[in-house]
């Protein structure tokens, strides 16, 4: 038995035993069941970031100190 995983490589989005071409150009906000992937975090958000690209993200995290 193996540990279910989400993973984006290569715009292709595999979970689990399934695999779909990615919907968003950085994989930031894959959208999964309600639900966003954070590739920074490596777990799922309720809410899309605000972001536009994972710069933005970076600048804001060395800004502010943390997300």
């Amino acid at each position: 038995m193996s540990v279910w995983r989400f993973t984006i490589q290569e715009n292709m989005v595999r979970y689990g035993d399934n695999k779909r071409k990615q919907l968003t150009r950085k994989g930031c906000n894959e959208p999964f069941k309600g639900s966003y992937w954070c590739p920074k975090a490596q777990w799922f958000k309720k809410e899309p970031c605000p972001f536009s690209n994972r710069n933005e993200c970076r600048n804001f995290e060395m800004m502010c100190g943390c997300l």
